[in-house]
């Protein structure tokens, strides 16, 4: 069951941490998280799980970026998000889909138990100019059965900033 945004505001600083919260971006369902001014590039041509492959930061200025098609741009929320006793779940807002901006590719779904800030998967399907602090996605919470475990150290746990994939870290095991 996907929880209300009563639930969800009901459940804040509790079984449920968004900081910061402001309680106007609550939707009847989710929540809009924020876009921060951060955003890391790879360099290399092709990239190799087995590998950590390199990245550059770029920084949103004030008055925009743009968003190239066929580029893979990671970013970040502003918010700090941490869940107990519910699965967080993190779309795109539909106006940002509208402009052809999809925020992951596949790592919408998250642990119970996850704390940090959620690394985004922007690409576009044309080219469009994006900044800093937009709310540019909504997180939502589902209900699970108990037993459960909680994710408490898996690599992206407590993240302080945008993750780049640490694929390479199961290679070597």
């Amino acid at each position: 069951m996907i929880l209300s945004g009563l639930e969800i505001k009901k459940h804040i600083n509790r079984e449920i941490i968004i900081d910061p919260f402001d309680e106007s971006r609550l939707n009847p369902n989710s929540y809009n998280l924020s876009l921060h001014n951060e955003l890391l590039i790879y360099t290399n041509k092709i990239l190799d799980m087995k590998q950590q492959n390199q990245t550059q930061k770029i920084l949103i200025p004030s008055e925009g970026y743009l968003l190239e098609p066929g580029k893979l741009y990671l970013g970040r929320t502003n918010e700090f998000t941490k869940t107990e006793k519910f699965i967080p779940m993190l779309e795109g807002r539909s106006s940002i889909g509208r402009l052809g901006i999809c925020i992951h590719v596949t790592a919408g779904f998250g642990d119970v138990g996850f704390a940090g800030y959620w690394t985004l998967e922007l690409f576009c399907v044309q080219p469009v100019k994006i900044y800093p602090d937009v709310q540019i996605a909504q997180i939502y919470y589902h209900t699970i059965t108990e037993p459960y475990e909680r994710y408490t150290k898996g690599k992206y746990q407590n993240n302080q900033g945008i993750q780049a994939s640490m694929l390479y870290k199961e290679f070597n095991i």
